[in-house]
């Protein structure tokens, strides 16, 4: 790979989600941080960068890409080993059903810029909470539901795939509002695996250069 720049920051599950693709890959990155919470992404020179004011961005090799399965999907296709996807088409179709629960219909509704507007309408921090909070068990709820058929201990058999990418960080965001983990036990399980990966611990939030 040549020199790779990720825009990320480290409570962003989306960008997390990258550096946990990074490592399964045993990638290598330059990584530049956008502070969400001071609003860096809405000044110029982000903007400049990314329209969106989101996070990761990713720039290699004069590709620019934003949204973190694009970028997970182009690494998995550039550097095949290990594979990010079932080798069967039905197997590669659950995971990204999977994943996108989480990246469609889970983490757009509780993100900072949703949480922002929120504040804009005059909902206090206990509504947004509740708000993020009910999104997040609604989530997981039905990836319980389709989990619970499928053999573990990650997602889809014994080693990570996209899917697992996607629900870890999520976990993650799930106990910053207090969710009760405790009627998920494959999610949890999901979770208790991938900590024994070095790919997963390394790119915990609290680990990174510009954790708080």
């Amino acid at each position: 790979m040549s020199h790779a720049v990720l825009y990320g920051y480290f409570r962003s599950t989306a960008a997390y989600r990258v550096r946990i693709a990074l490592g399964l890959k045993g990638l290598s990155a330059e990584h530049r941080f956008v502070h969400l919470r001071k609003g860096e992404q809405t000044l110029p020179a982000y903007r400049g960068i990314n329209p969106a004011r989101l996070v990761p961005y990713w720039i290699d090799e004069g590709l620019e890409l934003a949204q973190s399965l694009a970028i997970i999907e182009y690494l998995d296709e550039t550097h095949p080993d290990p594979p990010l996807l079932p080798a069967d088409a039905k197997g590669r179709a659950i995971a990204r059903e999977i994943a996108l629960v989480v990246v469609s219909d889970v983490h757009p509704i509780g993100n900072l810029r949703v949480l922002n507007k929120l504040i804009e309408m005059g909902i206090n921090e206990p509504g947004r909470s509740a708000w993020s909070k009910y999104w997040i068990e609604t989530g997981f709820e039905a990836l319980e539901a389709r989990l619970a058929h499928l053999p573990g201990p990650f997602a889809l058999g014994d080693t990570p795939t996209l899917a697992d990418i996607c629900i870890v960080p999520q976990v993650f965001n799930a106990r910053r509002f207090c969710v009760d983990l405790r009627p998920y036990p494959r999610i949890s399980g999901i979770e208790a695996t991938a900590s024994k990966l070095d790919a997963f611990v390394a790119a915990e939030p609290g680990r990174q250069p510009d954790a708080e």
